[in-house]
């Protein structure tokens, strides 16, 4: 009899388990969405979460599955989700209707997670302000006064490339750039030389190399802390503390101190917070911690250096598999320097019209966010649609599908920057290239990430040659365990000195 009562103890547990990670599952199919099976626990992301299957491609399959659908519904664990792919409703989510999705819905916590309450995370209420306030460190006069800086770390970029050049090996594109960038935004947000190029021992280039690092204590923080956001608590207290987090909390604090005491003004990103610091008031009744400052500053850092890092050594993969497209790159970037001399300026990249078709077309085909997220703030019911979704619907725009998609990019896995050509862009609809998302949540540093990507490849491809090699990945072959777009293994190119 006993016995029986545990069984049945037992069984009774299980059911309410079951019911309670399946009781949602019936979400998209009363609201008439069409939509793959969830599986209990997983919902519909089990090769996601298990590192098995990078989301792009996984939301590439499900797009293309449903072709012919508007909007599709998923599950992530139990959580409903909404992929929107057509284009007037993708419009009114980033802009038309921006007041009623401004949230990414994305779980971030000062106590978990110091570094996480940046401007690519915060709510409305935090972002706005905060956004408004930084957005002038951005500005092209901005840019204009940090080209000599950026350029002068290409210089340095092709000086590093010349002693790799000198050892006749492949050179791995993903850490040679990631470099470059490392020691841009040192230089033109921090006001530090951060010598990753020069200095194989550089703290900044190992924080940030280990902060986005393919191993299983990142990917359980990410996966957790995104699709399972209740248990982030409890991870944060099984997994040490990040010496990330340390790290650039005290790099970010000793230098706005440094620069109070010495009187030490630099106009960059760095002394937009310290005014931010000293005139709270501008943020309104936001509290203005030690933490909410350094992650503005880890963010810049962060997202400046990978996804340009990624965007050059994809541009640099591209080009070595395409030897008449890197031929007229490499003939403009010439005839410009013939034109104007050696030094080269803010209007000399401006004028280079092929190498933003190859920047645009390196970024349609490898977009560094391969999903935008958004959040409905209240209730809402889409335009010419019967599907009504409450507050707090978390919503999944497939950057990378769209990107990818035959019937708007003809042959997508042919690179072709003719793509970008005037009249060809005119026969697009906006909402079908979405590198740095749009609307007022757009990236706020997409000029900068476009210039300090552009001058890199400017200064390699003057003086360098890019070849495949043995080691080089073809087909390309994306990593399921990085957290964001990148190859299995790295780039791997053969560099060859021109002069």
């Amino acid at each position: 009899m006993e016995s029986i009562e545990i069984l049945c103890g037992i069984a009774t547990v299980l059911f309410a388990v079951y019911y309670y990670l399946t009781s949602t599952y019936d979400f998209w199919k009363s609201r008439g969405i069409p939509g793959p099976q969830p599986i209990p626990g997983f919902g519909n992301i089990k090769d996601i979460m298990l590192n098995k299957k990078f989301i792009g491609d996984y939301l590439k399959e499900v797009y293309n599955k449903y072709k012919n659908e508007s909007m599709i519904g998923i599950f992530a664990s139990r959580t409903p989700i909404l992929i929107v792919k057509s284009p007037e409703l993708i419009k009114d989510v980033l802009i038309k209707d921006f007041s009623k999705f401004a949230n990414r819905g994305i779980a971030f916590s000062e106590k978990t997670d110091p570094l996480s309450q940046h401007l690519f995370n915060l709510e409305s209420k935090r972002w706005r302000p905060l956004r408004t306030n930084l957005s002038p460190a951005f500005t092209s006069g901005k840019l204009k006064d940090m080209f000599s800086s950026i350029s002068k770390c290409a210089d340095n970029l092709v000086q590093y490339t010349e002693k790799l050049v000198s050892k006749n090996e492949p050179i791995e594109c993903c850490e040679l750039t990631a470099k470059y960038t490392t020691d841009v935004i040192g230089t033109c947000a921090f006001g530090i030389e951060m010598n990753a190029l020069l200095d194989e021992d550089s703290e900044f280039r190992r924080m940030g190399r280990s902060v986005l690092a393919p191993n299983w204590k990142n990917n359980i923080r990410f996966n957790v802390r995104r699709y399972l956001p209740w248990l982030h608590g409890i991870v944060h207290y099984i997994l040490p503390r990040s010496q990330v987090i340390t790290f650039f909390t005290r790099v970010v604090v000793e230098t706005m101190d440094y620069r109070d005491l010495n009187n030490v003004n630099r106009n960059d990103f760095i002394d937009m917070l310290r005014e931010l610091k000293r005139n709270p008031d501008k943020l309104g009744d936001i509290k203005l911690t030690e933490s909410l400052i350094a992650s503005q500053a880890f963010v810049f850092f962060l997202a400046g250096f990978e996804t340009s890092s990624m965007t050059m050594s994809h541009a640099l993969y591209e080009l070595a598999l395409n030897q008449q497209i890197q031929n007229k790159l490499r003939k403009e970037i010439n005839e410009e320097y013939i034109k104007h001399g050696s030094n080269l300026t803010y209007e000399n990249v401006k004028n280079m019209n092929y190498l933003d078709k190859v920047f645009k077309e390196t970024l349609r085909k490898y977009p560094p966010g391969s999903v935008l997220r958004r959040q409905s703030m209240t209730s809402y019911t889409f335009d010419g649609t019967k599907l009504n979704i409450p507050e707090g619907q978390k919503i999944w725009i497939p950057v990378f599908a769209i990107h990818r998609d035959p019937e708007i990019y003809p042959k997508p896995d042919v690179f072709d920057p003719e793509r970008f050509s005037d009249e060809t862009v005119r026969t697009r609809h906006a909402m079908h290239y979405l590198p740095f998302g749009d609307g007022p949540r757009n990236c706020i540093g997409a000029r900068f990430a476009i210039f300090q990507t552009k001058i890199g490849l400017i200064k390699i491809l003057r003086n360098y040659k890019v070849e495949t090699c043995e080691k080089t990945l073809i087909p390309y072959v994306i990593n399921p365990k990085a957290l964001m777009l990148a190859p299995k293994g790295g780039i791997h190119l053969k560099i060859i000195n021109r002069t």
